[in-house]
């Protein structure tokens, strides 16, 4: 199996689905996923009252690296959270740097616009940050469930949590093992 690395970036807030799957998914594929709290290492509040607990404080995950993929979860709080916090913004600045793939899904997006990575990019989002990600013409708009660009790839919401972690597997381990991953999931096609 892989041997990749993985860094999800949890904070208060967060979408529990968006966060929750793409660690399962990436996790049954092998690879190795760090669950970082922004705050800390203490368990995070999520958007519906789900507490996750993080494998590592944001600080000392950030040591581990690097990490094929950076994953934002969604969800308005903690999207705006990732958005605001300034030890988020080197973690996707270096990433995109050093040609690392950036994946946010749902609200996650606009921590990309914040913290201005991946201008240019086609995206897709959550419907109401739509108009956020298309303002000032950074990013071209797409309604796809998931969309990928280069090293962007972004997802619309709780309900596209497995394509969009299916999508993570495929870019780092191949399409073969998102497929073997996918089988047992019993995911309608």
């Amino acid at each position: 199996m892989a041997s990749e690395r993985a860094l999800v970036i949890l904070a208060t807030g967060a979408e529990e689905v968006e966060t929750v799957i793409p660690v399962d998914v990436t996790r049954r594929a092998g690879i190795k996923v760090t669950i970082a709290g922004l705050a800390g290492k203490d368990p995070v509040q999520c958007s519906r009252d789900v507490v996750i607990c993080p494998d590592a404080s944001l600080e000392d995950a950030k040591k581990e690296g690097p990490n094929e993929v950076v994953v934002m979860p969604g969800g308005g709080l903690g999207a705006q959270n990732l958005s605001q916090s300034s030890a988020v913004k080197e973690i996707p600045k270096e990433q995109e740097k050093r040609k690392g793939l950036i994946a946010a899904i749902c609200a996650g997006p606009t921590a990309l616009l914040a913290h201005e990575i991946g201008f240019g990019s086609k995206v897709t989002t959550h419907p109401p940050a739509k108009d956020k990600m298309v303002d000032g013409s950074h990013y071209s708009y797409s309604e796809n469930r998931v969309e990928r660009d280069g090293l962007i790839l972004t997802s619309r919401g709780p309900g596209t949590s497995f394509e969009f972690a299916l999508a993570i597997v495929e870019a780092l381990a191949g399409k073969e093992v998102a497929e073997q991953v996918r089988a047992p999931l019993v995911l309608k096609d």
